[in-house]
């Protein structure tokens, strides 16, 4: 049996310098990445694209995965922090502001840098590299976090599968348009059409 490949940094950077060299990898990382695809990516071609030695990579990261744990770890708080700061401000809202402002939340996360999310999408999912899976649990927690709060009457019984169910809808509508439709963004049609579709499920 294949060993699993090691996901986790070697050490962690101490001084400003040493800060410095760990971010142009991890940038260099998301170049390489995005041009040569996650099959094609190679520890030396990030070094390259870093500047630094191949010895000098090694010393923080000891696998191409452990690289791409890293990036993604970035890329993953970056889209949490904008879930967090939206749990504290729908608080109380009503449901349709809510619903709407949950699926434009989750839009302007998927369009962090998408370009890499699509990459992001062919990387296996093993040890830390299931890191990105954490912001569709944080968005299905924030739509249940909502639901049982919600003054309004509510069709659905079960709130954990109504908080699946109408996460998963918003995730997989925000992934597709990002991704492969971004034209539809533009005139907010398909963000009404959305909402419409939720609150019609949602209400009673």
């Amino acid at each position: 049996m294949a060993a699993r490949p090691r996901t986790t940094a070697r050490k962690k950077p101490a001084q400003k310098r040493s800060h410095e060299t760990v971010d142009a990898i991890v940038e260099a990382t998301a170049r390489v990445l995005k041009r040569d695809g996650y099959d094609r990516m190679s520890t030396n071609r990030v070094a390259l694209a870093a500047g630094v030695s191949i010895g000098s990579l090694y010393q923080y990261f000891p696998s191409k995965e452990a690289l791409v744990a890293a990036l993604m770890e970035r890329h993953v708080e970056q889209m949490r922090a904008l879930f967090e700061e939206e749990a504290q401000r729908l608080a109380g809202a009503p449901l349709e502001v809510a619903v709407r402002a949950i699926i434009m939340r989750t839009i302007e996360a998927h369009e962090i840098d998408p370009e890499l999310h699509r990459v992001l999408d062919q990387v296996p999912r093993v040890g830390r590299l299931q890191k990105l899976d954490e912001v569709q649990d944080r968005g299905r927690a924030l739509v249940l976090q909502f639901l049982r709060g919600c003054c309004e009457p509510l069709r659905p019984r079960n709130l954990e599968i109504a908080a699946d169910l109408t996460s998963s809808v918003i995730e997989v509508v925000s992934h597709e348009t990002v991704l492969r439709h971004p034209e539809h963004l533009r005139d907010g049609v398909l963000v009404d059409e959305t909402v419409d579709l939720i609150l019609r499920y949602l209400k009673t």
